[in-house]
């Protein structure tokens, strides 16, 4: 089985500092893995990495498939009522957005800008399951969210594990994530 992602001698450097390196991984379709890490140490770098929206200092990323990254920008039109700032990705990605399902279709009609923090993080789980993407690169995804929010969360990323996708997740939070592996960035530390 071809791995969804292979890193291979991987540095991530920030300016005249070097954050962590070299890594290896190597992440099979329906594994995830947890990064964890103080802040600063370079999680959300090495998720960009991933992505392909940041280049390493050195070594290489291989992917299969498509990978969708929620990070902390929402990337919603702050004045548009949510449905219309939905609709704008929904045309983008082509992908069905599970509205009800994130507690959202009673809000389509309140400016993004009113949004709470959950309700904003909810709004960027529509898009990134709108998207369609076999993978998923979540940096915080618990942030904001209640109970609810969390457990279904943990629901979403174990599905799309049932259905071959790989998920890495970076949280500060505790997150089920049955059998994943964890990388502790400390331990790779420069």
């Amino acid at each position: 089985m071809q791995a969804a992602l292979t890193a291979t001698g991987l540095v991530c450097r920030r300016g005249d500092r070097l954050l962590w390196g070299p890594l290896e991984l190597a992440l099979a379709p329906g594994q995830a893995l947890h990064l964890t890490g103080p802040n600063g140490i370079g999680k959300t770098s090495l998720l960009r990495i991933a992505a392909g929206l940041l280049r390493p200092f050195a070594g290489a990323v291989e992917r299969s498939g498509a990978f969708a990254l929620l990070d902390g920008a929402l990337a919603l039109d702050e004045h548009q009522p949510l449905d219309a700032a939905l609709a704008f990705w929904r045309r983008m990605d082509g992908g069905p957005m599970p509205l009800e399902r994130l507690g959202l279709h009673t809000l389509l009609d309140v400016p993004v800008r009113y949004l709470s923090t959950g309700q904003r993080k909810r709004a960027a789980l529509a898009r990134l399951i709108g998207q369609g993407a076999r993978h998923w690169l979540l940096d915080e995804p618990l942030n904001g969210l209640d109970d609810a929010g969390v457990a279904l969360v943990e629901t979403l990323i174990a599905e799309r594990r049932a259905q071959g996708g790989a998920v890495i997740v970076a949280s500060h939070q505790p997150i089920a994530l049955d059998g994943a592996a964890v990388m502790d960035l400390r331990t790779h530390a420069a």
